[in-house]
């Protein structure tokens, strides 16, 4: 795929396209061919940029996209394309008309919005004169505490989707919430959570009710989950090209299946100054120079997603080497230590991180925090650049 031109800018965001069709594929050899991949888009791609990376994902062999809001259906909509999509969030009533609009694929959990669906869905043929139903599948909440009815009453609600005329039941999902843990208990726990799930789905087919694609497994899932599959898989950061989990599940080597980092967060070295012993850097004068030394100025900061916590706690890799952040990270910039005798020179490359000798994970271990927050958080003023 040739490379869109972008903004100018130092700081750039380098999503490596052909990482993730590789990883899609990765996704696909390990489910096999029958269940379906629905790549979740949401929150603009993880960060990565919706509109081109599900085009890239459905190019992959994905067959469903994910979105959290209707807003985000309505841009891969306006960006042409066409591919079922499901609302993985709740909208408001309000929005169920846009919802039906952009042939959006809903959740639905309870009687009262199931009820205003269809009136949404009904409405829309009544001034449309359109005949086909709005799609949704129906959520079953079997241990996350989130949306999603209770297994009990699946049959039911799923009943009242077939009896509405302006509503289609094209499948059954759940959410499993600790897949991605190597722990027996939440082993165990993931494993109660897909035992519910089966018996739901079987009251459902108990009462002549075909749910249509049933889906579980996200990341975590395919990774240790086999027995998740079912006709649908839902890995999210797995194709952004990271592991669910540090750790290998007891006789599941984690690296049966892997893939690779998509996004590589850049900048330059703007600015070469001395500094000498005992002098400040940055605000709040954390970091003072042992001795006579080096830095160098990145334009980039906690405004494009660089957290202001890595302050004097994490290192960016320039000519090969790791060199130290130091002094407080700023809005706009940050600085790095080049040391005494440095090699480092204006307008050298610098990574924060990406596929090579530093990732998204350094910064998530600095922050306690996940691999998605430390991608979603790199902030819209940072051009995105696809290669591959």
């Amino acid at each position: 795929m040739e490379e869109k031109k972008a903004v100018l800018r130092a700081t750039q965001a380098i999503i490596h396209l052909d990482a993730f069709r590789r990883n899609v594929l990765a996704a696909r050899k390990k489910v096999g061919a029958h269940p379906k991949i629905c790549v979740p888009v949401k929150a603009n791609a993880y960060g990565h940029g919706a509109v081109e990376m599900s085009r890239c994902a459905l190019d992959a062999g994905a067959e469903y996209l994910g979105v959290a809001t209707v807003s985000e259906g309505a841009e891969l909509r306006a960006a042409g394309i066409t591919a079922p999509m499901l609302l993985f969030s709740q909208p408001l009533l309000e929005e169920l008309p846009d919802v039906v609009a952009l042939d959006l694929t809903p959740f639905v959990s309870d009687r009262d919005f199931i009820e205003a669906a269809a009136c949404a869905a009904r409405a829309a043929r009544v001034s449309s004169t359109a005949s086909q139903r709005l799609t949704v599948h129906l959520k079953i909440d079997t241990g996350m505490g989130r949306i999603g009815c209770r297994p009990e009453e699946a049959a039911a609600l799923a009943a009242l989707v077939t009896r509405s005329e302006s509503l289609s039941l094209g499948g059954v999902a759940t959410h499993l919430s600790v897949a991605d843990s190597p722990e027996p208990d939440d082993i165990a726990y993931t494993k109660t959570q897909l035992r519910r799930f089966r018996e739901a789905v079987d009251t459902i087919k108990a009462a002549g009710i075909n749910p249509g694609i049933l889906h579980a497994a996200n990341s975590g899932a395919l990774v240790f989950h086999e027995d998740s599959y079912f006709d649908m898989i839902r890995p999210g950061i797995f194709l952004y090209g990271y592991s669910p989990s540090m750790d290998a599940y007891p006789g599941t080597p984690a690296a049966a299946v892997s893939s690779e980092p998509v996004m590589e967060l850049r900048s330059v070295v703007t600015a070469v100054k001395k500094i000498n012993k005992g002098e400040a850097v940055s605000y709040c004068r954390t970091w003072i120079a042992p001795e006579d030394t080096y830095i160098g100025i990145i334009p980039a900061g906690y405004a494009d997603g660089l957290p202001r916590q890595l302050s004097n706690n994490y290192s960016v890799l320039i000519r090969g080497k790791i060199l130290p952040l130091v002094g407080k990270i700023c809005m706009d910039q940050c600085i790095v230590h080049l040391g005494a005798a440095p090699d480092v020179r204006r307008w050298d490359e610098v990574t924060f991180f990406g596929p090579g000798a530093i990732t998204a994970a350094n910064i998530s271990e600095k922050l306690g925090t996940i691999y998605y927050e430390v991608l979603c958080r790199i902030s819209a003023r940072v051009p995105r650049l696809y290669r591959g």
